[in-house]
């Protein structure tokens, strides 16, 4: 990601769908089947996500589990279909068009909305993805659900074949674990990209707009974590630290730990309505949340002194780092 702009994520909607698409691998090998049959990728179209305002009512095809599988048809043109996936609060699921089950040559998008209100799913997406899946198939390997409630997972398709595709709902962890173990010692969090919700580049943005020698980045990755107990301050900081970006605070010889409350005042009185926007925004309570504070400093010359904090702040329920970069330099 660029270091040129206030928010290096993108916002939420239809720039997940290329993160999302970000996050897979290479398709799996298989040989031919037999009959003459070939897997081909990257000859279909994208499938975007259904246009907005989203009507939700008209793509409601069923319900898929946690833990389960659906399955449908395509038709013979291209088109959407939707089914009700209900949670209870910090679950995470990993969703898919599957290989099996689906039939040779079907092209498929997966996208994401809710939770359901009276007003419906929502208009964007909170997750999408096109091609991560097998071939051309989609696959979003890790969804978390902050919310307890109906959400909808819609999968599109560019090319009506007629053929069978099968969506599977698999748990990867948070409250959808069924009697989950204590987590390993020095288990790792592994890291996850997503967009910053809309609301705290709202906030964000309003608090780098005030002063010139004062500016602030915010970054959000989740983590599957399928345990009892909550992954540790330490090993979400060794994650970030992990990533090329953040490099420059490696060499930090004595970082800061805080408890959320205590942070707040190490914020710039500009950002520091971020503090309890982060805690509403994804669900957290504010005993529960974590810091960790690295500081480096440097010269670009004459009268530019540079001064930045990496505070990595982890919200252990819901499966969340937020990486609160603060920024100052002379004038």
């Amino acid at each position: 990601m660029k270091r040129g702009t206030a928010v290096r994520s993108a916002v939420l909607g239809m720039s997940a769908v290329g993160l999302m698409g970000a996050c897979g691998g290479q398709p799996e090998q298989t040989p031919a089947p037999e009959g003459g049959d070939t897997v081909t990728t990257a000859t279909q179209s994208l499938v975007p996500a259904p246009p907005a305002p989203f009507d939700s009512y008209l793509y409601i095809a069923g319900t898929l589990p946690v833990g389960g599988a659906v399955s449908s048809n395509t038709g013979t043109s291209a088109n959407y279909e939707g089914f009700k996936l209900n949670v209870a609060a910090n679950t995470q699921v990993a969703l898919e068009v599957t290989h099996l089950g689906t039939g040779m040559g079907v092209d498929t998008g997966l996208y994401v909305y809710g939770p359901k209100t009276q007003y419906g799913y929502g208009y964007w997406p909170l997750y999408g993805d096109d091609d991560s899946g097998y071939g051309e198939l989609s696959k979003i390997p890790l969804a978390t659900f902050n919310q307890a409630g109906e959400y909808l997972v819609v999968v599109g398709w560019s090319n009506g074949l007629a053929k069978q595709y099968r969506l599977q709902a698999s748990c990867v962890g948070g409250a959808c674990v069924a009697n989950p173990s204590p987590a390993p010692a020095n288990a790792p969090v592994t890291l996850a990209a997503f967009p910053l919700d809309g609301t705290l580049n709202a906030v964000l943005g309003g608090a780098n707009a005030y002063r010139e020698d004062m500016y602030s980045f915010l970054d959000r990755y989740d983590f599957a974590w399928p345990y009892s107990t909550h992954a540790t301050l330490d090993a979400a900081a060794a994650a970030v630290l992990a990533r090329s970006e953040y490099k420059g605070y490696r060499n930090d010889p004595n970082p800061g730990t805080y408890t959320y409350a205590a942070f707040l005042p190490r914020m710039y009185l500009q950002f520091q309505p971020l503090h309890q926007a982060i805690l509403d925004t994804y669900g957290e309570s504010a005993a529960n949340a974590q810091v960790k504070s690295y500081f480096r400093e440097f010269s670009t010359g004459p009268n530019g002194d540079n001064w930045r904090t990496l505070n990595i702040i982890l919200l252990p329920e819901s499966r969340h780092v937020i990486v609160y970069e603060q920024t100052a330099h002379e004038i």
